[in-house]
């Protein structure tokens, strides 16, 4: 796999990720004006987005499971920072929402 093959996968995991923050984001906001059934549905949405990037992320891991080379660069990397930081945000979120409710 090239280096700017990676990169589209990396821009795709960035995209999902970030959909699924501002996602989050806004299910807080909801919570905070006690609309909780919209902040169920954001949620919902926020973890189609996620499942989303993990298959993006899944197809690098089994290239790469596989033995094919993948010239890795910057964006990949980011892309692969990026979904951990918005997974450890949807975690410390769900705690914030049990404390709204």
């Amino acid at each position: 796999m090239t280096k700017e093959e990676a990169s589209m996968i990396g821009f795709e995991i960035v995209a999902y990720s970030g959909d699924a923050r501002s996602k989050l984001l806004l299910a807080v906001e909801k919570a905070k004006q006690k609309e909780f059934g919209e902040c169920d549905k954001l949620i919902a949405e926020a973890n189609e987005c996620l499942n989303d990037a993990h298959k993006s992320q899944t197809e690098l891991l089994q290239m790469e499971a596989r033995g094919e080379h993948i010239d890795i660069g910057f964006i990949t990397v980011h892309a692969q920072d990026h979904l951990m930081t918005t997974i450890l945000l949807k975690d410390i979120i769900n705690n914030l929402l049990d404390i709204y409710r």
